[in-house]
């Protein structure tokens, strides 16, 4: 019987991201095709997001049952691909395989990534994508990362050092460099552990839109979060 629960109490809280979620889901669309796997789907607000009832099957696995037993309600009812797992990846059985394979916001939640990510290829189609969004940068570590269970933030190199043999990549890029610039100089809504709704919905309606500009702008050199694509050497 699964009975992990997870820490953070974020989740609610940036499902008001409207506009960054639209910048992220505008970077992963044309790879969410088939047989999709998101890992971690939480309460499937990423779900929501991505899943725009074209692919085949849309597996959401979610270690914690109360989260769980929320995406539902959360999906438009006519959505009629998606499939809800209690469980993690050592759950599925092996046959089980899919050309994407999602990680929202996840990945910093799990201690061992590098033995994830290897179980992840294991169940990744030939040719099949490996989309990873995580927060960026060690040095914007805060109180926020820590009160969500986040054990570190990444850089284009300690992605690529946990990333196993057999893929090839095809993008890892920073995004929301505004947001980024803004965290540093007064750590907004990553100073408390708990993001008041006023501050996301400043950072996504304010700062979301001049990142839109500015990331192509600096050549996605910088920002809060980061963004990787791999794909399944054949």
């Amino acid at each position: 019987m699964n009975d992990f629960r997870y820490v953070g109490t974020e989740l609610d809280v940036f499902s008001h991201a409207t506009n960054w979620k639209s910048y992220v889901h505008a970077n992963l669309r044309k790879y969410l095709r088939g047989d999709v796997l998101e890992v971690g789907a939480g309460i499937g607000a990423a779900t929501q997001l991505l899943n725009d009832g074209t692919q085949h099957r849309w597996l959401c696995l979610e270690p914690d049952r109360l989260l769980a037993d929320r995406i539902k309600s959360n999906l438009a009812p006519d959505l009629q691909n998606c499939e809800i797992v209690v469980g993690s990846l050592s759950d599925l059985a092996l046959s089980e395989m899919f050309d994407a394979i999602v990680y929202m916001d996840v990945l910093e939640h799990i201690e061992d990534d590098r033995a994830e990510l290897a179980r992840a290829c294991s169940h990744l189609k030939p040719d099949g994508a490996l989309l990873i969004l995580a927060p960026a940068l060690p040095w914007l570590y805060t109180p926020f990362d820590a009160a969500i269970g986040h054990y570190r933030r990444y850089t284009r190199l300690s992605l690529r050092a946990i990333v196993p043999g057999g893929l090839k990549e095809e993008r890892i890029q920073y995004l929301d460099s505004i947001g980024m610039l803004a965290s540093v100089g007064n750590r907004l809504f990553l100073r408390s552990a708990t993001p008041r709704i006023s501050q996301i919905v400043f950072w996504d309606r304010a700062l979301i839109p001049l990142s839109t500009i500015i990331d192509p702008v600096v050549a996605h050199s910088f920002g809060r979060s980061i963004m990787a694509i791999w794909r399944k050497l054949p």
